[in-house]
This record gives structure tokens, sequence and C-alpha cells, in this order.
């Protein structure tokens, strides 16, 4: 016998009727996001790599691509194999990776797509090139600049230059230009601080693409970049290629940051919760807790109730395994006990992680469900 719990939602519910916790899109929201990003990406002339590793989904890589991407970035190995899987024809692995493991994952993709994938050393640069060269592959190779977030990435123009010598050096490998990508400014609050960290960023990865001229080494693809950056990255003159990921979904982290520029972002990501308790007097507490959730960013930052009409305005204000603690925002002692069973839209802090642990999408325009879509990337983090 084969016992399976039923399907949270089917096309046509009504999301009153989804079960809970589910993570939901709200596709008007997504699609708007979806279009402006496109869109402004052709404006500057510049391509658009959407990083995957915010949604996890090849539905929605395609749908990226159809609006004019010209591939995806992925994080993990083990992560670009359902988008390759899906057709999508160009991937970039923003992330150096060592063991034999991951050789063998790297170069099974490079049979089926245009892969690129970044190094900050030589025997990376090596290992991948033996490897490559046994399984009759070519791989597009990126060396990774640190421009500014001392994590990953070469420090100095002979550590830069060493590794394109080495990659010309290996017939399977092909020197496809840069990777400078500075995550930690990614959601300075401050638009204008946040600015100047990228214009600094920018000009790091500059000083690398001139001293590879200088030796008659031509840069044609600096890529990197972020949602909290992507307009100034565009602006920059330096990078050919932008990668962000959270412009789609949005999250707490991004909406409480300054949003000075042209770039205007929804919320389409949100939890869908019942309340399930309200014994305690101006105290209500939800379906979804740290294993629905990630609060790496922090906790909620709003509860809207999916029927504006039912109940007070609450505040998420901890979070236990399955629970959600909920409090009125403004003083009440009165009896909460009519709110179990309402329904909150809860977006999350940071979308990456709480995609992480869902299966699936459900996607909604108004109060009715249009698609579902698969995670089918969920915790591929090899």
């Amino acid at each position: 016998m084969t016992l399976a719990p039923p399907p949270a939602a089917r096309v046509g519910d009504s999301l009153a009727s989804v079960a809970t916790p589910s993570l939901t899109i709200d596709l008007d929201a997504f699609d708007a996001n979806l279009a402006a990003m496109a869109a402004f990406a052709a404006r500057h002339g510049v391509a658009l790599r959407p990083h995957a590793k915010a949604h996890k989904s090849s539905e929605i890589a395609k749908r990226q691509i159809g609006a004019g991407a010209v591939g995806v970035c992925c994080q993990k190995l083990s992560e670009a194999y359902p988008f390759a899987a899906a057709g999508i024809e160009s991937i970039h692995v923003s992330n150096e990776f060592v063991g034999a493991d991951k050789l063998a994952m790297a170069v099974e993709l490079a049979s089926h797509v245009r892969l690129s994938v970044c190094v900050d050393a030589l025997p990376q640069v090596q290992a991948l090139g033996d490897a490559a060269a046994r399984a009759g592959v070519t791989i597009d190779v990126l060396p990774e600049v640190d421009a500014g977030q001392h994590r990953c990435g070469v420090t100095s123009e002979d550590a830069l230059l060493a590794l394109v010598d080495g990659i010309a050096a290996r017939s399977a490998l092909r020197f496809a230009g840069l990777q400078a990508y500075h995550g930690g400014i990614q959601h300075v609050a401050d638009w204008t601080a946040r600015k100047l960290e990228a214009h600094r960023a920018a000009d790091i990865a500059a000083h690398y693409v001139r001293a590879l001229d200088v030796r008659g080494v031509r840069c044609g693809v600096v890529t990197g970049g972020g949602t909290g950056t992507v307009e100034f990255d565009a602006a920059s003159g330096v990078f050919t290629e932008l990668q962000p990921g959270s412009y789609l979904f949005m999250d707490g982290d991004y909406g409480g940051i300054g949003w000075g520029g042209e770039m205007r972002w929804r919320h389409s990501l949100f939890v869908l919760s019942t309340v399930m308790s309200a014994t305690r007097p101006g105290m209500a507490v939800c379906d979804v807790g740290l294993k629905g959730l990630a609060v790496d960013s922090g906790l909620p930052r709003c509860a809207n109730w999916l029927d504006a009409s039912a109940g007070p305005a609450l505040t998420y204000i901890s979070a236990n395994d399955e629970h959600g603690m909920l409090q009125a925002q403004r003083d009440s002692e009165g009896d909460f006990a009519d709110l179990v069973g309402k329904r909150l839209l809860l977006p999350p802090g940071h979308c990456d992680p709480t995609v992480n642990l869902y299966d699936e999408y459900v996607c909604y325009r108004g109060d009715r469900v249009t698609d579902i879509w698969p995670i089918d990337a969920r915790g591929l983090s090899r």
C-alpha cells in the first residue's frame, strides 16, 4: 500500500482552501518584477543571468529565459542538474568547488549545457582541465576576483594572471571573463551608502580588467552584482552581466532597505499560514515556525490577513519549530478565539533559505490557484 498525504492545493482551488503552511506566489507581483528587471537590463545594454539559488525552480528559470535572460546562475553543481534537465542551455556555477565528485558533476553537466565555473586557485584549474580533457568537453572558466567581500576570489594581479595562464595552458578550458560579486553590500540599508560601496566594488573589478588588458588578454565578460546593487552595477560601465536573484520575490530584509533609484519591487512570495490557537488575550499562534520560515534575516516584518477584515493587526514575534507567536500591535486584552482558522500571508525575512524548505510553489492570481510549480532544485547543495 502506498500512503501519502493529499496535495496541499490543486489548480482552481480558492486560496482560502489551500493547506497550510504553503509557499505561495502572487503572480501579478511576480510578473511585474520579472518584466521590470528584464526591461531594466535591456535598457542598460547588459546581459541578465538571474541567480537560480533564490528560487530553485526550473519552471521559474524558463520564464526568466523567456523574458530575455541569457541563462542562469547556480551556486552548487548539484543545483544545476534540474535546470540542465529542463533545457536551460547556459548555466554559470558562480562558486568554487574541489573534489573528484564535484569534477565528475562538472564534466557531466558540460556534456549537456554550456557550463561556466569559477576558480580562484591554480589547483582548481589543473584538476578541472584534466577532468574536462578526459571527458572530451570544454568548460568556460571565470577567475573570481575579491571585489571587497573578503570571502572568495584572488587578491592580486599576479594571482589573476597565473590563473589566466593556467586556463590558457589547458585545451579543454576556455577563459570566459571575470566573476566579481560583493554579497556583503547587497543589503546595506542606506541607498547612498550602498551606491558608494557598489562603486568601490566596480572599481576593483575594473582594475583587474585593466591588468588583463595590459597583458593582452581580452575580458569580454564581467559578471556579478545582485538585487541590492543591480542599478549601480548596470550603470558602472564595468559589469557586462548581472546576477540578481531575489528581485522576483523580494523578502523582509530587502523590503526593509532604502530604494532611492529607479528600482521598485513588489513582494510576491508569502508563506500561507493558519491561526491554530488563541487562548491568551492579545495573542495568537499560527502553524508556521522554524521549519517553514528562515529567520536568519529576521522574523516576518508583517502578518497580512488573507481576508483584510479578518482581525486586528498582528506582529510575528517569535518562532518555534512548528509554531509562530503573534501579538496584537496595539494593546488588546480582547478574546482572540474567533481568529482560530483565519489565514495569514507572511513575507519571509530571507527568501532563499525559506524556498529550500518547500517542495512546491502554490501560484495564485486574486484568490484562485492558477499553477503549482515544483521546487526541483530543493536540497541540492553539493
